[in-house]
Protein backbone atom coordinates (compact mmCIF):
# COMPACT_ATOMS: atom_id res chain seq x y z
CA UNK A 1 0.00 0.00 0.00
CA UNK A 2 1.11 3.44 -1.10
CA UNK A 3 -0.37 6.56 0.95
CA UNK A 4 -1.46 9.53 -0.83
CA UNK A 5 1.12 12.23 -0.12
CA UNK A 6 -1.45 14.71 1.83
CA UNK A 7 -2.54 15.27 5.45
CA UNK A 8 -5.98 16.63 5.46
CA UNK A 9 -8.89 18.19 7.47
CA UNK A 10 -12.57 17.47 7.79
CA UNK A 11 -15.60 20.66 7.44
CA UNK A 12 -17.30 19.76 10.84
CA UNK A 13 -17.77 17.54 13.62
CA UNK A 14 -18.13 14.37 11.84
CA UNK A 15 -17.23 13.43 8.14
CA UNK A 16 -19.69 13.76 5.56
CA UNK A 17 -20.56 11.09 2.90
CA UNK A 18 -18.46 12.80 0.31
CA UNK A 19 -15.84 13.52 2.24
CA UNK A 20 -15.68 9.86 3.45
CA UNK A 21 -15.89 8.57 -0.50
CA UNK A 22 -13.11 11.21 -1.20
CA UNK A 23 -10.70 10.31 1.68
CA UNK A 24 -11.21 6.00 0.43
CA UNK A 25 -10.53 7.27 -3.04
CA UNK A 26 -7.27 9.58 -2.05
CA UNK A 27 -5.96 7.69 1.24
CA UNK A 28 -4.19 10.72 2.80
CA UNK A 29 -1.04 9.70 5.06
CA UNK A 30 -3.14 11.03 7.92
CA UNK A 31 -5.79 13.93 8.99
CA UNK A 32 -5.44 16.66 11.37
CA UNK A 33 -7.95 18.50 13.30
CA UNK A 34 -8.70 22.24 14.18
CA UNK A 35 -11.57 23.82 16.89
CA UNK A 36 -14.26 23.56 14.59
CA UNK A 37 -13.75 19.91 14.45
CA UNK A 38 -14.06 19.68 18.72
CA UNK A 39 -16.87 19.60 20.57
CA UNK A 40 -17.48 16.33 23.01
CA UNK A 41 -14.24 13.81 24.33
CA UNK A 42 -17.36 11.17 22.46
CA UNK A 43 -17.71 13.09 19.37
CA UNK A 44 -13.70 13.41 18.82
CA UNK A 45 -13.14 9.95 19.40
CA UNK A 46 -15.85 9.35 16.45
CA UNK A 47 -14.68 11.61 14.30
CA UNK A 48 -11.11 9.73 14.23
CA UNK A 49 -12.61 6.42 14.19
CA UNK A 50 -14.20 7.98 11.05
CA UNK A 51 -11.20 9.16 9.46
CA UNK A 52 -9.40 5.45 10.09
CA UNK A 53 -12.66 3.65 8.56
CA UNK A 54 -12.65 5.71 5.18
CA UNK A 55 -8.83 4.86 4.39
CA UNK A 56 -9.11 1.54 6.02
CA UNK A 57 -6.54 1.40 8.44
CA UNK A 58 -4.93 3.12 11.73
CA UNK A 59 -4.33 6.60 10.10
CA UNK A 60 -2.34 9.14 12.51
CA UNK A 61 -4.26 12.12 13.53
CA UNK A 62 -3.13 14.96 14.55
CA UNK A 63 -3.83 18.31 15.96
CA UNK A 64 -1.86 21.54 17.68
CA UNK A 65 -1.68 21.23 21.01
CA UNK A 66 1.42 23.32 21.84
CA UNK A 67 -0.52 25.13 24.83
CA UNK A 68 -1.08 28.25 25.73
CA UNK A 69 -2.24 30.73 22.37
CA UNK A 70 -1.62 27.55 19.91
CA UNK A 71 -4.57 25.01 21.84
CA UNK A 72 -6.90 23.69 20.06
CA UNK A 73 -8.69 21.89 22.66
CA UNK A 74 -9.25 23.83 26.14
CA UNK A 75 -11.16 23.12 29.30
CA UNK A 76 -13.36 20.59 30.12
CA UNK A 77 -11.94 18.99 27.05
CA UNK A 78 -7.94 19.48 28.21
CA UNK A 79 -6.16 21.17 30.64
CA UNK A 80 -5.42 25.20 29.37
CA UNK A 81 -1.64 25.60 29.79
CA UNK A 82 0.94 28.64 29.90
CA UNK A 83 2.56 29.32 26.42
CA UNK A 84 5.30 27.86 26.08
CA UNK A 85 7.99 30.20 26.43
CA UNK A 86 6.72 31.44 29.70
CA UNK A 87 6.75 27.99 30.76
CA UNK A 88 10.06 27.55 30.39
CA UNK A 89 10.92 30.60 32.40
CA UNK A 90 9.08 30.06 35.08
CA UNK A 91 10.68 26.67 35.70
CA UNK A 92 14.29 28.00 35.30
CA UNK A 93 16.98 25.13 35.59
CA UNK A 94 14.30 22.70 35.28
CA UNK A 95 12.48 23.93 32.03
CA UNK A 96 13.32 20.08 30.66
CA UNK A 97 12.00 18.28 32.73
CA UNK A 98 8.70 20.64 33.68
CA UNK A 99 8.07 20.58 29.90
CA UNK A 100 8.29 16.83 29.39
CA UNK A 101 5.86 16.52 32.39
CA UNK A 102 3.58 18.85 30.80
CA UNK A 103 3.62 17.28 27.26
CA UNK A 104 3.40 13.92 28.89
CA UNK A 105 0.25 15.14 30.34
CA UNK A 106 -0.35 16.71 26.64
CA UNK A 107 -0.03 13.17 25.03
CA UNK A 108 -1.95 11.31 27.82
CA UNK A 109 -4.72 13.89 26.82
CA UNK A 110 -4.36 13.30 23.17
CA UNK A 111 -4.62 9.20 23.17
CA UNK A 112 -7.79 9.06 25.58
CA UNK A 113 -9.40 11.08 22.28
CA UNK A 114 -8.11 8.96 19.79
CA UNK A 115 -5.34 11.58 18.80
CA UNK A 116 -2.19 10.09 18.08
CA UNK A 117 0.37 12.83 17.11
CA UNK A 118 1.08 16.19 17.97
CA UNK A 119 2.52 19.37 16.08
CA UNK A 120 5.32 19.99 18.80
CA UNK A 121 7.93 20.41 19.60
CA UNK A 122 8.95 23.87 18.17
CA UNK A 123 12.67 24.04 18.11
CA UNK A 124 12.78 27.80 16.78
CA UNK A 125 14.99 30.06 18.58
CA UNK A 126 13.56 33.40 19.52
CA UNK A 127 15.64 36.16 19.37
CA UNK A 128 14.80 40.47 19.73
CA UNK A 129 13.58 40.25 15.47
CA UNK A 130 10.62 37.40 16.14
CA UNK A 131 7.62 37.85 15.20
CA UNK A 132 5.18 37.93 18.26
CA UNK A 133 3.28 34.97 16.69
CA UNK A 134 5.88 33.13 17.30
CA UNK A 135 7.78 33.78 19.91
CA UNK A 136 5.94 32.89 22.62
CA UNK A 137 5.46 29.77 21.80
CA UNK A 138 9.51 29.16 21.53
CA UNK A 139 10.95 27.06 24.39
CA UNK A 140 13.85 30.21 24.62
CA UNK A 141 17.05 32.00 23.19
CA UNK A 142 19.39 29.93 23.13
CA UNK A 143 19.98 26.70 20.42
CA UNK A 144 21.08 24.72 22.78
CA UNK A 145 18.94 25.30 25.45
CA UNK A 146 16.15 25.10 23.07
CA UNK A 147 16.98 21.72 21.72
CA UNK A 148 17.45 20.22 25.08
CA UNK A 149 13.71 21.16 25.89
CA UNK A 150 12.69 19.86 22.00
CA UNK A 151 14.33 17.06 22.85
CA UNK A 152 12.24 16.70 26.31
CA UNK A 153 8.92 17.39 24.77
CA UNK A 154 9.68 14.79 21.95
CA UNK A 155 10.37 11.88 24.48
CA UNK A 156 7.23 12.87 26.20
CA UNK A 157 4.93 12.52 23.18
CA UNK A 158 6.47 9.11 22.40
CA UNK A 159 5.96 7.97 26.03
CA UNK A 160 2.88 8.82 25.60
CA UNK A 161 1.98 7.17 22.69
CA UNK A 162 2.32 10.18 20.57
CA UNK A 163 3.94 10.90 17.58
CA UNK A 164 5.52 14.40 17.87
CA UNK A 165 6.26 16.60 14.12
CA UNK A 166 8.93 19.01 14.73
CA UNK A 167 8.65 22.83 13.45
CA UNK A 168 9.48 24.52 11.76
CA UNK A 169 12.62 23.08 10.25
CA UNK A 170 15.45 24.79 9.13
CA UNK A 171 14.20 27.56 11.75
CA UNK A 172 11.50 30.01 11.77
CA UNK A 173 13.13 32.13 14.82
CA UNK A 174 14.36 34.82 12.86
CA UNK A 175 11.40 35.80 10.97
CA UNK A 176 9.79 39.37 11.42
CA UNK A 177 6.60 38.36 9.48
CA UNK A 178 3.74 36.03 10.40
CA UNK A 179 3.91 33.54 7.44
CA UNK A 180 0.11 33.31 7.98
CA UNK A 181 -0.78 36.57 6.40
CA UNK A 182 2.95 37.08 4.92
CA UNK A 183 6.10 35.91 3.23
CA UNK A 184 8.84 36.32 5.88
CA UNK A 185 12.90 36.52 4.56
CA UNK A 186 15.67 35.65 6.65
CA UNK A 187 19.08 37.62 5.23
CA UNK A 188 21.19 36.15 7.15
CA UNK A 189 24.26 34.47 6.05
CA UNK A 190 24.78 30.67 5.95
CA UNK A 191 27.47 30.51 8.78
CA UNK A 192 24.65 32.31 11.40
CA UNK A 193 21.87 30.43 10.28
CA UNK A 194 24.07 26.81 10.01
CA UNK A 195 25.88 27.68 13.44
CA UNK A 196 22.17 28.52 15.33
CA UNK A 197 19.06 28.16 13.89
CA UNK A 198 20.03 25.06 12.17
CA UNK A 199 22.11 23.62 14.82
CA UNK A 200 18.68 23.11 17.25
CA UNK A 201 17.18 20.97 14.12
CA UNK A 202 20.34 19.01 13.27
CA UNK A 203 20.68 17.84 17.16
CA UNK A 204 16.71 16.77 16.54
CA UNK A 205 17.22 14.97 13.08
CA UNK A 206 16.71 11.29 14.25
CA UNK A 207 12.78 12.50 15.14
CA UNK A 208 10.27 10.74 13.02
CA UNK A 209 8.46 13.95 11.81
CA UNK A 210 8.89 17.41 10.69
CA UNK A 211 7.32 20.14 9.57
CA UNK A 212 9.04 22.95 6.59
CA UNK A 213 8.70 26.60 7.41
CA UNK A 214 7.15 29.02 4.43
CA UNK A 215 10.44 31.27 5.06
CA UNK A 216 12.46 32.74 2.28
CA UNK A 217 16.34 31.99 3.02
CA UNK A 218 17.97 34.86 1.07
CA UNK A 219 21.43 33.36 1.41
CA UNK A 220 19.99 29.93 -0.42
CA UNK A 221 17.58 30.38 -2.67
CA UNK A 222 14.41 33.03 -3.30
CA UNK A 223 11.93 30.30 -3.08
CA UNK A 224 10.11 29.66 0.19
CA UNK A 225 11.70 26.66 2.19
CA UNK A 226 8.63 24.42 1.61
CA UNK A 227 8.97 24.75 -2.36
CA UNK A 228 12.85 25.43 -2.87
CA UNK A 229 14.47 22.25 -3.41
CA UNK A 230 17.75 24.14 -2.28
CA UNK A 231 15.95 24.33 1.54
CA UNK A 232 15.46 20.85 0.75
CA UNK A 233 18.93 19.46 0.16
CA UNK A 234 19.97 21.90 3.20
CA UNK A 235 17.43 20.04 5.81
CA UNK A 236 18.49 16.05 3.94
CA UNK A 237 21.81 16.34 3.86
CA UNK A 238 23.46 19.62 5.87
CA UNK A 239 20.79 19.08 9.02
CA UNK A 240 20.53 15.52 8.73
CA UNK A 241 17.11 14.94 9.21
CA UNK A 242 15.39 11.65 7.84
CA UNK A 243 12.24 11.68 8.68
CA UNK A 244 9.01 12.38 7.48
CA UNK A 245 8.74 15.67 6.02
CA UNK A 246 5.19 17.57 5.99
CA UNK A 247 4.86 21.19 4.63
CA UNK A 248 3.21 23.58 6.72
CA UNK A 249 -0.33 24.41 5.74
CA UNK A 250 -0.12 25.41 2.12
CA UNK A 251 -2.83 27.44 2.33
CA UNK A 252 -0.99 29.91 4.47
CA UNK A 253 -0.78 33.31 2.72
CA UNK A 254 3.18 33.33 2.76
CA UNK A 255 2.98 30.48 -0.27
CA UNK A 256 2.04 32.75 -3.61
CA UNK A 257 -0.21 30.66 -6.30
CA UNK A 258 -2.82 28.17 -6.50
CA UNK A 259 -3.05 25.43 -3.62
CA UNK A 260 -2.63 22.56 -6.55
CA UNK A 261 0.31 24.83 -7.35
CA UNK A 262 1.87 24.74 -4.15
CA UNK A 263 1.24 21.28 -3.47
CA UNK A 264 3.43 20.21 -6.72
CA UNK A 265 5.79 22.24 -6.03
CA UNK A 266 6.45 21.32 -2.39
CA UNK A 267 6.52 17.58 -3.76
CA UNK A 268 8.94 18.92 -6.04
CA UNK A 269 11.26 20.29 -3.66
CA UNK A 270 11.46 17.32 -1.66
CA UNK A 271 8.93 17.46 0.93
CA UNK A 272 7.52 13.63 1.63
CA UNK A 273 3.83 14.95 2.50
CA UNK A 274 1.31 18.23 1.77
CA UNK A 275 -0.90 19.55 4.68
CA UNK A 276 -3.89 21.20 3.93
CA UNK A 277 -6.05 22.97 6.19
CA UNK A 278 -8.84 24.65 5.98
CA UNK A 279 -10.11 24.33 2.57
CA UNK A 280 -13.25 23.55 0.32
CA UNK A 281 -14.28 19.15 -0.12
CA UNK A 282 -12.90 20.52 -4.23
CA UNK A 283 -9.70 22.43 -3.20
CA UNK A 284 -8.84 19.59 -0.99
CA UNK A 285 -9.52 16.73 -3.86
CA UNK A 286 -7.10 19.27 -6.61
CA UNK A 287 -4.64 18.73 -4.06
CA UNK A 288 -4.57 15.24 -3.27
CA UNK A 289 -4.23 15.05 -7.17
CA UNK A 290 -1.39 17.48 -7.35
CA UNK A 291 0.40 15.63 -4.59
CA UNK A 292 -0.37 12.09 -5.88
CA UNK A 293 1.31 9.06 -4.21
CA UNK A 294 3.88 9.47 -1.78
CA UNK A 295 7.02 8.62 -3.30
CA UNK A 296 9.30 5.17 -2.20
CA UNK A 297 11.16 7.18 -0.06
CA UNK A 298 8.48 8.91 1.67
CA UNK A 299 6.87 5.33 1.97
CA UNK A 300 9.60 4.43 3.92
CA UNK A 301 10.12 7.07 5.69
CA UNK A 302 6.29 7.00 6.55
CA UNK A 303 6.37 3.44 7.90
CA UNK A 304 9.78 4.32 9.71
CA UNK A 305 7.67 7.26 11.31
CA UNK A 306 4.37 4.93 12.21
CA UNK A 307 6.73 1.96 13.82
CA UNK A 308 7.18 4.59 16.45
CA UNK A 309 4.14 5.07 17.36
CA UNK A 310 3.97 2.72 20.71
CA UNK A 311 2.08 1.87 23.04
CA UNK A 312 2.27 4.54 26.22
CA UNK A 313 3.81 3.81 29.23
CA UNK A 314 2.36 3.97 32.38
CA UNK A 315 1.67 7.42 33.66
CA UNK A 316 0.93 8.34 36.90
CA UNK A 317 -1.24 11.73 36.50
CA UNK A 318 -1.65 12.45 40.04
CA UNK A 319 2.50 12.30 40.25
CA UNK A 320 3.06 13.99 37.30
CA UNK A 321 0.82 16.69 38.40
CA UNK A 322 2.56 17.67 41.54
CA UNK A 323 5.84 17.01 40.68
CA UNK A 324 4.93 19.72 37.46
CA UNK A 325 3.42 21.92 40.09
CA UNK A 326 6.28 21.72 42.71
CA UNK A 327 9.11 22.71 39.46
CA UNK A 328 6.82 25.61 38.66
CA UNK A 329 6.40 27.14 42.22
CA UNK A 330 2.45 25.92 41.46
CA UNK A 331 1.76 28.34 39.25
CA UNK A 332 1.09 25.68 36.07
CA UNK A 333 -1.81 26.87 33.97
CA UNK A 334 -3.02 28.99 32.09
Amino acid sequence: MTYGATILDAEGLRLTADEKAFFRDADPFGFILFARNLDSAEQIQALCADFREAVGRNAPVTIDQEGGRVQRLRNPLARNWLPPLEHVQRAGADAARAMYLRYRLIADELLRLGIDSNCAPIADAACAETHAFLKNRCYGTSTDAVARIARAVATAHLDGGVLPVLKHIPGHGRATADSHLDLPRVSSPPGELEQGDFAAFQALNDLPLGMTAHLVYDAYDSRPATTSPVMMRQIRERIGFDGLIMTDDISMKALKGSLADNARASIKAGCDVVLLCNASLQERIAVAGAAGVMTEAAQTRAERALAARKPPADLDIQAAEDELAALMGGQVYG
